[in-house]
């Protein structure tokens, strides 16, 4: 509910990178620079806590 009211997570899956082919009535979509960006943040956060 609250999650479209910030503007960075607006922005998941159309970053510059992410692919995106539209044919007819079929949509494909591969976000991978945002699941890149994703891993990155979820690495840190987790060496963190392991810490």
């Amino acid at each position: 509910m609250y999650l479209p009211k910030i503007p960075i997570l607006q922005r998941l899956g159309r970053l510059p990178g992410d692919i995106i082919v539209k044919k007819g009535n079929v949509t494909f979509c591969f976000p991978w620079v945002t699941c890149i960006i994703i891993s990155i943040i979820l690495t840190i956060i987790f060496s963190i806590f392991r810490r």
